[in-house]
């Protein structure tokens, strides 16, 4: 039996200076997200949290220091959408980012490897590039945990640049190798159905 995520707000922890990005206002409207800056986490703030959503500007290095709740969030079937490269072991099983050497045009190219709700209907290749630009998506993959599911490959290998790890005690994971994915602007209109179904996927709704 699949566990259901816990009752409790979603928590955005915000990491840069200036305004929340955009995926961040538009959970906000929801009336139970709880946008915290980095610096001013506290571990209760993960005891309340059903839901987690952090962006590659994270401190990673700080953000060791909640590693236990995070555990402890994790353990209870909580969700959390990872944006950016992994380089530090958050979690037991995780491994660190491994760029693209060098990476050319054909190394940027984008493949779904199996089928998931964020992107249903969505064509993949259809983020390979912003304004003409390649390689915004990511450059990139954070190594697939042991039983975790590769969403969508990049380049010829496809390596997964995105994937879902669903934990022992039920939490799941997901972990997107690149720029924050729901938040890059551009006139792809697949950025504006992202945004919302990455919400929804945190608070364990799809």
């Amino acid at each position: 039996m699949t566990n259901h995520p816990p009752n409790g707000s979603l928590l955005l922890i915000h990491s840069h200076y200036g305004e929340p990005p955009g995926l961040f206002l538009l959970a906000e409207e929801r009336g139970d997200a709880v946008i915290v800056r980095e610096r001013d986490l506290t571990p209760a703030h993960f005891t309340a949290a059903r839901g987690l959503i952090t962006t590659s500007h994270l401190d990673q290095l700080g953000f060791m220091d909640h590693a236990p709740e995070l555990a402890r969030l994790m353990a209870r079937g909580g969700r959390w959408f990872f944006n950016g490269h992994i380089l530090r072991p958050f979690l037991a099983g995780l491994g660190s980012y491994a760029p693209i050497a060098k990476a050319r045009r054909a190394d940027l190219v984008l493949t779904r490897l199996n089928e998931h709700p964020i992107f249903a209907g969505i064509d993949q290749p259809s983020f390979e590039e912003n304004k003409g630009v390649a390689g915004f998506y990511g450059r990139g993959h954070n190594p697939l945990p042991q039983g975790a599911l590769a969403i969508n490959g990049i380049g010829p290998e496809k390596q997964p640049i995105d994937w879902e790890w669903t934990l022992p005690g039920g939490g799941r994971m997901f972990s997107h190798a690149g720029n924050d994915i729901g938040g890059m602007g551009g006139p792809n209109p697949n950025h504006a159905l992202v945004a919302p179904r990455i919400i929804a996927w945190t608070m364990g709704e799809i």
